[in-house]
C-alpha cells in the first residue's frame, strides 16, 4: 500500500519542483503536477478512483491553481467562492448525469431480467452449433450495449453468467475439449464487448467523457447518431468477424449439441412469461434509442435519459431505494464529475494550448491526414500502459486533442470520432485494459499466454480495420 501512495505523491512533488517550461505560469505548472499525481493515483489506486479524483480537485481548488493572475485581478473576483464553484462544476455537467442515468438503465436491464432473457432467446435460437453460439453471444451484447455504459455490467454482469456453464451442456466433459469450447465462448464475449463499446457512444462511459473533453477543447459536438453512423461499417464487420476468427483460432472439438438450446429453453420457462416490468423496460429502451437517434435537435440526450429514469421509477421498474443503493452509479458520478473538472482545468490554465503548439511544431512537414492517423495509432498503443480506459482518456485525450488542434488543415471532427472509436476496441489489448478483462482472464478457460497473444492479434485487427475502413468513411462523411 505504501508504494501506491508514494508514487503519485512523489511524482507530483518532483514535477512541481522542476523548472517551469517557457509559455506556462508557475500556477499552471503546479496544476500540471497535481494532474499528473491524480493520473498516477488512478493507475496505482491507493484509494478508489473517485476518492483520488476528489482529493485532486480539492487540492487544486484550495491552492487556487485553476485561476490566472488576470482572473484574480478582475473586479469582484473572490478566490474562495470561485474555487468552490470550480470544484463542484462537474456535478452540473450534463454528460456526467447522462452516464449516471445510463447506469440506472443498466440496473433496470439486470433487475427485470430483460438482459438475461435476450441472451437466452438468442442462445435458444442459435446454440445448436458452437459457431452459432458465438454469434448468439455477440448479438446479445449488441442488443444490450446502447443502454449500458459499463461493459463490466453488460458483459461480466449479464452475458458471462449465461455462458459460464454452457461448455458442460455440450457434453465436452472436463478435459481439454471443455477448455477449448470455454476459451472460444469467453474470448468471443470479451472481444465483442470491446467492439460494442465503440459502436455506441452510450455503451462505454469514457466515450461520453472524451466527447465532453473534445467539446471543451475544440468546440466540436458529436451526436449519438453521428457516432453510430461513423463506426457502423467498422462495427458490423468486426461483429461478423470476431466469432468466426475466434472459431478458426480455437476450433472446439465438440461443435454441435442439442442440450444447449434445451437448457436455454428450460431457463426461459423458469423465468416465466415476460413480466410487466420487463415489457416496460424494453419499451423505455426503444423510446430512448429512438429519441437519441431522431430527436437530438429537439431534446437533449441527457434529458432523454432523465425522462426514462423518471418513467422507470413511476412504473415501478426500479425503486428509489434501488437507485440509492446502486453504488457503482454513484461512484461513477463522483468519479467523472471530478475528472471532467480536472481536465477542464488543463484548458483553463493554458496547458492544452501550450501542448498543442508544441506538438504542432514537432509535426511540421507531415500531411495533416498522416498526422491524424499517427495520433490515433499512438493513442491506441499507449493503452498498454493504462489499467482502465477512463484513466487513459483523462490523461491522454486532452494532449491528443490539443496536438490535433494545433496542426493546420487537420480534420478535427473526423479525428475526434476516430479517437473516440478507439476507446472501446483498445480494451481488448491486455488483461487489465478494461473492466471485464480480469474476469475473462481469470475464468480458467483461456490460458494466460493465449490471452496476451489474442489481445495483440485482435488489437491489430481492430486498429487496422478502424484505420483502413473507419478513417476513409468518416473523412468522406465530413466533406
Amino acid at each position: 500500500m505504501a508504494w501506491r501512495v508514494a508514487v503519485p505523491v512523489v511524482a507530483g512533488v518532483v514535477v512541481a519542483l522542476l523548472p517551469v517550461p517557457d509559455g506556462l505560469s508557475q500556477a499552471a505548472w503546479h496544476y500540471v503536477a497535481v494532474f499528473i499525481a491524480v493520473i498516477l493515483g488512478l493507475i496505482t489506486e491507493p484509494l478508489p478512483p473517485s476518492a483520488v479524483g476528489f482529493i485532486g480537485v480539492t487540492v487544486a481548488a484550495a491552492a487556487g491553481l485553476p485561476f490566472s493572475e488576470a482572473q484574480r485581478a478582475a473586479p469582484g473576483f473572490r478566490l474562495p467562492a470561485e474555487a468552490v464553484r470550480w470544484a463542484l462544476a462537474g456535478f452540473s455537467n450534463s454528460t456526467v448525469w447522462l452516464i449516471f442515468a445510463a447506469f440506472v438503465f443498466a440496473m433496470g436491464y439486470e433487475k427485470t431480467g430483460l438482459g438475461r432473457r435476450i441472451a437466452l432467446l438468442l442462445v435458444r435460437s442459435l446454440g445448436h452449433r458452437t459457431l452459432g453460439l458465438g454469434y448468439a453471444v455477440a448479438l446479445s451484447d449488441v442488443l444490450i450495449a446502447p443502454f449500458t455504459p459499463s461493459n463490466t455490467a453488460r458483459s461480466a454482469g449479464m452475458i458471462y453468467p449465461v455462458i459460464r456453464h454452457i461448455p458442460d451442456l455440450y457434453g465436452a466433459g472436463t478435459g481439454q475439449a471443455t477448455r477449448e469450447l470455454g476459451a472460444y465462448l469467453m474470448w468471443v464475449a470479451f472481444a465483442t464487448t470491446c467492439v460494442t463499446s465503440s459502436m455506441f457512444v452510450t455503451a462505454l462511459a469514457p466515450n461520453l467523457l472524451l466527447l465532453d473533453l473534445a467539446r471543451s477543447t475544440t468546440g466540436i459536438t458529436i451526436t449519438w447518431t453521428e457516432w453510430f453512423v461513423g463506426f457502423l461499417p467498422v462495427g458490423v464487420l468486426l461483429i461478423l468477424l470476431v466469432p468466426w476468427i475466434t472459431w478458426r483460432l480455437h476450433t472446439p472439438e465438440v461443435r454441435e449439441s442439442a442440450a444447449v438450446p434445451r437448457w436455454a429453453a428450460d431457463a426461459l420457462v423458469a423465468m416465466g412469461r415476460t413480466s410487466r416490468r420487463e415489457a416496460g423496460m424494453g419499451a423505455l429502451a426503444v423510446m430512448s434509442l429512438a429519441l437519441w437517434i431522431f430527436a437530438t435537435a429537439v431534446i437533449d440526450a441527457t434529458l432523454v435519459a432523465m425522462i426514462a429514469v423518471s418513467l422507470m421509477l413511476a412504473l415501478g421498474i426500479v425503486s428509489w431505494e434501488d437507485i440509492l443503493g446502486h453504488r457503482p452509479a454513484w461512484n461513477v458520478l463522483a468519479w467523472f464529475a471530478t475528472l471532467v473538472v480536472l481536465a477542464d482545468g488543463l484548458n483553463r490554465v493554458g496547458v492544452v494550448t501550450w501542448l498543442g503548439h508544441g506538438t504542432a511544431a514537432w509535426l511540421v512537414g507531415y500531411s495533416p491526414t498522416v498526422v491524424m492517423l499517427w495520433l490515433v495509432v499512438l493513442f491506441f498503443v499507449m493503452h498498454y500502459a493504462f489499467a482502465g480506459i477512463t484513466a487513459h482518456a483523462t490523461a491522454v485525450a486532452p494532449v491528443m486533442l490539443a496536438a490535433a488542434a494545433g496542426v493546420d488543415g487537420l480534420p478535427i471532427r473526423p479525428f475526434v470520432l476516430l479517437l473516440g472509436f478507439s476507446l472501446g476496441i483498445m480494451g481488448v489489448l491486455t488483461p487489465y485494459a478494461t473492466g471485464p478483462a480480469p474476469l475473462y482472464y481469470g475464468c480458467g478457460f483461456i490460458a494466460r499466454r493465449d490471452f496476451w497473444r489474442l489481445g495483440a492479434l485482435f488489437g491489430l485487427l481492430f486498429l487496422t480495420t478502424l484505420l483502413a475502413i473507419g478513417a476513409p468513411w468518416v473523412l468522406a462523411s465530413a466533406r
